[in-house]
């Protein structure tokens, strides 16, 4: 005979999320990973401190590149890690423009974000997004 009691998948200590507050957290996330990194673009761009954990306990580096910064930050949120690993992406197949390439996808997710709050579907947005690549690709 089959049990139709639930059976608890998470660890003990791990929260779930569902609806709109998973979809809000995911959207700080991915900005808040898009701000560490946006302040270190351009001729004025700042240096960051990171502070080694773990097996680096105590190593101290600064730096304002992006790929280093990213490396070094540990992220337990879906779209902050989605963020990080194009960032490596980037680095591995271009060697450059991690920083960039994040920051462009997080402001894209900040504008996805003020959309969704004028009650614009997702697919919607997405579609938009679609279009306005097909556009850009087409003039380059």
């Amino acid at each position: 005979m089959v049990s139709l009691n639930p059976v608890r998948i998470l660890k003990q200590e791990a929260d779930e999320e569902k609806a709109e507050v998973a979809r809000l957290s995911s959207f700080v996330g991915a900005m808040a990973i898009g701000d560490l990194v946006k302040s270190t673009l351009g001729p004025k761009g700042m240096d960051k401190i990171l502070w080694g954990m773990g097996r680096n306990e105590g190593v101290v580096e600064v730096t304002n590149d992006g790929a280093t910064i990213l490396r070094a930050v540990g992220v337990d949120n879906p779209a902050a890690k989605v963020l990080v690993e194009m960032s490596r992406v980037q680095d591995d197949e271009v060697g450059d423009g991690t920083t960039s390439v994040t920051v462009l996808a997080s402001e894209l997710i900040r504008e996805a974000e003020r959309l969704i709050d004028m009650r614009i579907h997702p697919q919607t947005i997405i579609a938009g997004y679609r279009k306005a690549t097909a556009i850009a690709r087409k003039a380059l």
